[in-house]
């Protein structure tokens, strides 16, 4: 099964570019330290937006930091952001999507109802408030972010628990007098996961572009981060005068979207049995 779910991800070619382009991202944030040419907080007055070339590969800001430096710097942020973002939600959400599922009565008609609430306002909305109380940091921007995306793991772990528990395995399982955990955690949340893997590789695009879109609004990390989404909003004010403040942050966020999105739709037709190739 791993081996066919190996050689369906190798044959679906877009997805196959997106993951090697995260790869090149993921490269660049775990090895930024040592391999950014430049300090991404070196002011150097003599190269104040330097256009891209041989010195500064992708040009240097306003204040002459090298925007090449400053975007590896900034890969580090999206991703570990994304990584705890979705560690947050895919944990809580799986938790209470499973509680729900599998207990059902009350327990699943208040988690339903929570759920519900916190799905009919809109996600930019819900991370502006948390942020707004919380204020404006990394830590806060993870959370805000692992907040927003927590209710489409629990409404997909609900789903699928309420799908498995009725299976003969887990009667099974009943019947041999097996503790609630043991179904749950040995028995369903396995039979669950494909769907969870799924949501979290496109959830993890989201929440880079959430992040981008908090520290563009000035809700995200602190202004002198090279955070991509800062990048972009420091360089759209000087699009008349360099155009790769704001270009290239600007396509590393669509790439690394567009990369996951792709990705996560190769992983579904790999793992959603229900998919038949060529259909």
């Amino acid at each position: 099964m791993r081996a066919f779910t190996w050689s369906m991800v190798m044959a679906n070619r877009l997805a196959l570019t997106g993951g090697l382009i995260l790869a090149f991202f993921a490269v660049a944030a775990l090895f930024a330290p040592w391999l950014a040419p430049r300090d991404p907080y070196e002011i150097v007055p003599a190269s104040m937006l330097a256009t891209p070339g041989a010195e500064h590969w992708l040009g240097a800001d306003q204040l002459g930091r090298d925007l090449f430096s400053r975007m590896m710097y900034g890969a580090r942020i999206s991703f570990h952001v994304g990584l705890v973002a979705v560690g947050i939600a895919l944990t809580a959400g799986t938790l209470l999507g499973v509680a729900a599922g599998y207990l059902g009565g009350w327990v699943d008609a208040v988690i339903s109802r929570i759920v519900d609430t916190l799905f009919s306002i809109p996600d930019i909305l819900l991370a502006l408030a948390v942020m707004a109380v919380l204020g404006p940091d990394l830590t806060n921007v993870m959370l805000a972010i692992g907040i927003v995306y927590t209710p489409i793991f629990a409404r997909i772990a609900r789903g699928s628990t309420l799908e498995v528990k009725q299976r003969l395995f887990i009667e099974a399982a009943r019947s041999i007098g097996s503790t609630h955990a043991t179904i749950v955690f040995r028995h369903i949340l396995p039979a669950i996961s494909a769907p969870l893997m799924i949501q979290a590789s496109l959830s993890f695009a989201f929440a880079i572009l959430a992040e981008a879109a908090l520290s563009f609004l000035g809700f995200g990390v602190e202004p002198d981060t090279p955070s991509w989404g800062i990048l972009l909003n420091q360089g759209k004010d000087l699009m008349d005068r360099a155009w790769w403040l704001a270009v290239f942050p600007g396509l590393a966020i669509t790439l690394a979207v567009f990369s996951f999105n792709v990705v996560g739709d190769g992983l579904r037709d790999a793992l959603d049995p229900r998919v038949v190739k060529g259909t």
